[in-house]
């Protein structure tokens, strides 16, 4: 049974930085996409920044320069370092997993989700 563990979130300043952490069990990061989304209600899920098999990562154009995806295979966790917080960026963040290699189609696996409050 897959399972995505989140942690990290918070509440920050605009100007500040928060990291975004998920461990997966059951799974590995190695070997499949993996990224993290955001959702404000109302609107859509929307994709933040991915991280393929091969460690080439996309991150949004809203979000470049500002936040970046890693992992550590090792320990099988997936991050998502955010500096530069913007009240916009404010949402409810979800990390993601991917059946597949490369970040294509929709993730198959969802975390617990962890609120992102950016005040200005």
């Amino acid at each position: 049974q897959v399972q995505l563990v989140q942690s990290g979130g918070g509440s920050v300043q605009a100007g500040g930085s928060l990291r975004l952490s998920c461990a997966a069990s059951g799974y590995t990061f190695r070997s499949r996409c993996a990224g993290w989304f955001r959702q404000v209600p109302g609107k859509e899920r929307e994709e933040v920044a991915v991280i393929d098999s091969a460690g080439d990562t996309r991150h949004a154009d809203s979000v470049k320069g500002r936040f970046t995806v890693s992992k550590d295979v090792a320990n099988n966790t997936l991050s998502l370092q955010m500096n530069s917080l913007k009240p916009e960026d404010s949402a409810m963040y979800y990390c993601a997993l991917y059946l597949t290699y490369r970040c294509s189609g929709s993730p198959s696996y969802w975390g617990q989700g962890a609120q992102v409050t950016v005040s200005s």
